[in-house]
């Protein structure tokens, strides 16, 4: 009588044939936990930097109200106060802005130069993953051949 093939021992066979490489993922999880970690870094130090920008500028607004403010003896002073505050304001708005903008730029070149060099990493790995992979499919072949 004939007799039913076993799925079981096939399907083994055909799974041992195509090992996969759970270093591989590892090694692709590794990569990207430190991606995330190097780009959180660059935003963290971005938003630390902005703070101290706001907070500089708060201060010294502040600082400039607080002149603005007093009580002054003659009507003209209010005016000329109040374009002093204006001028002074404006000075330091373009410096503060000038300075955001710093710090966005080096966000951008830091991110930029965090992201060429994953996918430097990233193509070596999987460079190297694809030489093994094709390697034990040869000579998996070559022993199948051989039987």
């Amino acid at each position: 009588m004939s007799k039913t093939p076993d799925m079981t021992v096939m399907f083994k066979d055909v799974m041992g044939a195509f090992p996969i490489d759970g270093s591989a993922m590892e090694g692709a999880f590794k990569t990207t936990a430190t991606l995330n970690e190097k780009l959180s870094h660059v935003a963290l130090n971005a938003v630390e930097q902005s703070t101290d920008i706001s907070s500089k500028w708060t201060k010294e607004t502040i600082s400039k109200l607080e002149k603005l403010a007093k009580a002054k003896d003659e009507p003209a002073d209010y005016t000329k106060a109040m374009t002093e505050f204006a001028s002074a304001y404006a000075e330091t708005a373009s410096e503060h802005m000038a300075a955001f903008a710093e710090v966005a730029k080096k966000v951008q070149m830091d991110t930029v130069e965090l992201l060429m060099a994953a996918g430097k990493d990233m193509q070596e790995e999987t460079a190297a993953v694809m030489k093994k992979a094709t390697s034990e499919a040869t000579a998996t072949a070559k022993k199948a051949a051989a039987k």
